[in-house]
């Protein structure tokens, strides 16, 4: 019984340890895969500002207009922009690997799981955390993803970000007392100091539009799974009745 317990405790401290990682991230989101409109935008601006170095090779462009409502004229229009993509095909990228590594040093990674790596909350802090830094090689940095290679390709719509210093009367993350005016200090406050083409509300629900298409791409067939849920349960309900009548039919002689 001992060695039971303690091979549950073993089981259970990746996933603490993954939980408290998650606890230090500064937003979260929770995904609606029955908001076609929000899916539909997610793929679009994935279309615009991702897909130039990062591919969907596990999600198909006929998959995903299926499952959002979307027609094909519409998505062959809009989203299909190479001539060497068909309507049928995976959502890949022109540049192809060895070009990526040659070019940037590494190729961008496929992110049709990434929802499922790194979860929702994670991807959502991460396109909300860039910020200024002259001294990267890109120009910015990222509050949760320290040295990030990666350039801000959402700066367009959200501007030019920065961290900042900023005083509260109560503390927040590692912010520091000053001793001179009794308030906490914190020098790590995002603060968008050149607007964009989107106010910040705005841009937050683009980014989580985004965050949502990332989620349904990592497992499409949740969307049917959630569909057919009911079905199954009422049939369970159904059969399980059917059993137990007939179970007591086959026992009455007996008892």
């Amino acid at each position: 019984m001992k060695k039971q317990l303690f091979a549950l405790l073993f089981a259970l401290v990746p996933f603490t340890a993954l939980a408290a990682a998650e606890a230090h991230l500064p937003y979260s989101m929770t995904p609606d895969l029955e908001d076609k409109a929000s899916l539909q935008r997610g793929m679009q601006l994935y279309v615009n500002y991702c897909m130039g170095c990062h591919s969907l090779e596990h999600q198909r462009f006929a998959r995903a207009a299926e499952d959002l409502g979307m027609p094909q004229d519409l998505v062959e229009e809009n989203l299909i922009f190479s001539s060497d993509l068909a309507f049928n095909d995976q959502m890949r990228i022109a540049m192809s690997k060895e070009d990526a590594e040659n070019w940037l040093g590494a190729a961008p990674p496929d992110l049709t799981l990434r929802s499922r790596v790194r979860g929702t909350d994670w991807i959502y802090s991460y396109l909300l955390s860039f910020y200024k830094d002259p001294e990267r090689p890109t120009g910015v940095n990222n509050a949760v993803f320290d040295l990030v290679a990666m350039p801000n390709v959402l700066e367009p719509l959200q501007g030019v970000q920065e961290m900042v210093c900023a005083q509260s009367d109560h503390p927040v993350g590692d912010a520091e007392l000053d001793p001179l005016t009794g308030k906490y200090q914190s020098c790590e406050v995002l603060q968008v100091t050149e607007p964009g083409q989107m106010e910040p509300a705005e841009f937050e629900e683009a980014v989580y539009d985004l965050t949502n298409f990332l989620a349904y791409v990592g497992e499409p067939s949740k969307l049917q799974a959630q569909t057919l849920a009911p079905k199954v349960l009422i049939f369970i309900f159904i059969f399980g009745v059917l059993a137990y009548l007939l179970k007591r039919e086959y026992w009455r002689d007996i008892h």
